[in-house]
């Protein structure tokens, strides 16, 4: 989602480095437009001043912006502590006194590229695209390691950090629907998901989860013949790749986060004419259905997603 407002950034002469935590720090690794990217080494939770003081005091002098993507008050921090002076971002808690141009967030959920985008100070960014790009080479040798032909599998990634709201329940019986290998993709805590989906379709399924880096796990991606998913990150990678997807959305809404890919096909039952009684309750954007009864994703069948498979 941010990767349109960096391609605009360059395209206007800036260079741009990227500090993000090692697990996302790939991604950025796969934008030609991003110089530098630096792993911060900072753990989930917490303020951790310490830390954040000596990374920046190591960065003093070496840039003129800073753009603060995150709406917290731990990522405006670093950027004030290293002196960088001019510190762009929106505002929220209580970040003032650290931000020296700063934005109001707008009161409805807006497309996450265009709430990026507008860190430019540039208008008309609402038509941007995220999109990523590997060697062709590595996409190759991955494959090969693998044994896979280019398009001839399709990646599932079944999992959603957010919660069960946001995952869908039957990737098990879309397995035993498909007649290509299917690769389980995600994170180590996701592993057990994957077995259970693993285990309903075992001549078939072949669970990665946690056993590929982030860059290995973008070429099984870039590669595949289709990518089936919740509204994740492993969806976005796909958008940004091109590549033919589908994307499920329970309790979050693809008006506000969609895969930006004209080969996307979405399912969200709120938007679905046919699907009775209407769903009323979407998006909720909770983790859990408040309800009881996960019907955004639960009556979303198997042979429906394997027809657009």
């Amino acid at each position: 989602m941010t990767e349109p407002l960096l391609r605009r950034l360059r395209a206007r002469g800036e260079r741009l480095t990227v500090g993000a935590l090692p697990w996302v720090a790939p991604v950025y690794r796969a934008m030609p437009q991003v110089d530098e990217v630096i792993d911060f080494p900072f753990a989930h939770g917490g303020l951790q001043l310490k830390e954040r003081r000596r990374i920046g005091r190591q960065l003093q002098g070496r840039f003129d912006t800073a753009y603060v993507l995150p709406n917290s008050l731990k990522s405006a921090l670093l950027p004030f502590l290293a002196s960088v002076p001019r510190r762009v971002g929106y505002l929220g808690e209580a970040r003032v006194g650290l931000l020296t141009h700063r934005l109001k967030n707008p009161k409805n959920k807006p497309p996450m590229v265009a709430f990026y985008s507008a860190l430019s100070g540039e208008g008309g960014l609402e038509a941007d695209v995220p999109r990523l790009s590997l060697p062709a080479g590595d996409i190759d040798a991955i494959l090969t390691k693998h044994g896979l032909a280019r398009g001839g599998y399709v990646v599932m990634a079944p999992g959603a950090e957010y919660g069960p709201a946001k995952r869908w329940p039957h990737f098990g019986a879309l397995a035993a629907l498909l007649d290509r290998p299917v690769l389980l993709l995600g994170s180590g805590k996701e592993s057990d998901l994957c077995e259970d989906i693993r285990s309903q379709a075992p001549e078939r399924c072949r669970n990665l989860a946690g056993h590929t880096s982030l860059l290995e796990a973008f070429a099984l991606i870039a590669g595949a013949g289709h990518v089936v998913s919740n509204d994740s990150g492993l969806m976005h990678v796909a958008a940004a790749f091109g590549v033919p997807q589908v994307a499920l959305y329970g309790s979050s809404s693809p008006l506000h986060t969609p895969p930006l890919n004209e080969r996307a096909q979405v399912v969200w039952l709120k938007q679905d004419p046919d699907y009775q009684p209407p769903l009323d309750c979407a998006p909720c954007f909770q983790r859990e259905c408040p309800l009881g009864h996960f019907r955004c994703l639960t009556d979303v069948s198997a042979q429906r997603i394997r027809a657009l498979v």
